[in-house]
């Protein structure tokens, strides 16, 4: 099983805390931490989520909780359809490129046997990308995974961070 940082459990499983979600081969897990800085909010936020069953955590070697990356691609489709609308009204923008990265979580993924459609949760914004179904077998992309949408003109491309 391929997880960030390689903390998966015996067999390549993390182990499930407190009835929480089970990890999936393929799908890395996220620290609470990664979890937090992904979804926007604190890492008490995410600890206090998990604790209320909102957000089911798995128990990884050495005790540490994390998130399945299946599970946390399903929360932010859930929050983010819930989420209100993003306006810049009362923020500046100090600066703006052609070019944008939005950082996320692969949400689904649908293939034929030409192309294959992604969609991404970052934050509470939704981004799809159709692209070769050779590109996304290569890439990994599965739910779960996380990825970066790059933004120009009218073309996203989706990379993979670094390992």
């Amino acid at each position: 099983m391929f997880t960030l940082g390689g903390r998966a459990g015996p067999g390549g499983r993390a182990t499930t805390a407190g009835g929480g979600g089970a990890s999936v081969p393929g799908v890395p897990t996220y620290r609470i931490s990664e979890a937090a800085s992904l979804l926007g909010v604190s890492d008490d936020t995410v600890r206090r989520w998990a604790d209320s069953g909102l957000l089911p955590t798995i128990r990884e070697p050495g005790s540490r909780l994390a998130v399945d990356g299946a599970v946390l691609a399903d929360f932010l489709v859930r929050r983010g359809a819930d989420a209100a609308p993003v306006t810049a009204a009362g923020a500046p923008i100090v600066a703006e490129s052609a070019r944008n990265r939005f950082r996320g979580i692969v949400t689904q993924v649908t293939r034929d046997k030409v192309m294959a459609q992604v969609e991404l949760q970052a934050g509470p914004f939704r981004v799809v990308s159709l692209m070769s179904r050779e590109a996304a077998d290569e890439l990994g992309l599965e739910p779960g995974v996380l990825a970066v949408a790059a933004v120009k003109s009218t073309n996203v491309v989706v990379e993979v961070p670094g390992r």
